[in-house]
């Protein structure tokens, strides 16, 4: 069965897409830690990132990196948090916070609200500074 981001990535699943090129897609994260929280997820779905093929794998973080320097220019934050658990969906994706301490990257923390109107122009926020 696809996972809820094949589905996305599909188009079956709306999101709150802030980049995408031919093998990665860029969208909101709508149980964020902090507004702004991104997943950078490769289109092949695989479950655990280190079951990603190289190729692919070495193409995940120039894309991140690209889409973390936009939401730095959105976002006031002492810096990008990176992480990637890969338990809560089946497919391997790289989360991108912005972050002022290591506590904004807390997954125990409550998630803030996800308001529709807001994430979309938060969306369209960062994907207007991706170069």
């Amino acid at each position: 069965m696809a996972s809820i981001f094949s589905k996305i990535v599909a188009g079956e699943i709306p999101c709150h897409k802030v980049a995408e090129d031919d093998n990665f897609l860029a969208f909101l994260d709508i149980n964020p830690l902090r507004y702004g929280h991104t997943l950078v997820i490769p289109k092949k779905e695989v479950d655990y990132i280190f079951d990603v093929e190289d190729e692919l794998l070495a193409g995940i973080m120039p894309f991140a990196k690209k889409v973390a320097k936009a939401i730095e220019q959105v976002f006031e934050c002492e810096r990008i948090g990176v992480t990637v658990i890969g338990l809560e969906v089946p497919h391997a994706h790289v989360h991108l916070i912005p972050i002022d301490s290591v506590i904004d990257m807390d997954f125990s923390r409550p998630k803030l609200i996800h308001y529709p109107q807001k994430f979309s122009e938060i969306a369209a926020q960062i994907a207007s500074k991706i170069n």
